[in-house]
């Protein structure tokens, strides 16, 4: 089940990674665009981590306060779910 859970959040987090950017390629251009809703919808189901990410590294959303800090919360979220999966499975890890 752990690694399921890990999986999920990596591809999640790739996915709105990727998401994110092609929202800022499109935004430029002043093309059609994604919505909130979806970069919401990513974030919150596992790609917390690569929204946050993405987010930083287009500039992307980064005057919008309620994306600053609910993306960085998501990204504290599930930074410590995969720690603690990851240490449950190993109690080796201190």
């Amino acid at each position: 089940m752990t690694e399921i859970i890990l999986i999920v959040v990596l591809i999640m987090s790739i996915l709105s990674f990727i998401v994110m950017g092609y929202d800022k390629s499109q935004a430029k251009k002043h093309k059609q665009r994604v919505s909130e809703r979806t970069l919401w919808t990513l974030a919150i189901l596992g790609g917390g981590i690569g929204a946050y990410l993405g987010m930083q590294l287009f500039r992307h959303k980064t005057k919008h306060t309620n994306f600053r800090v609910g993306f960085l919360m998501l990204l504290i979220l599930y930074a410590f779910l995969l720690f603690w999966l990851v240490k449950a499975n190993n109690p080796t890890i201190t």
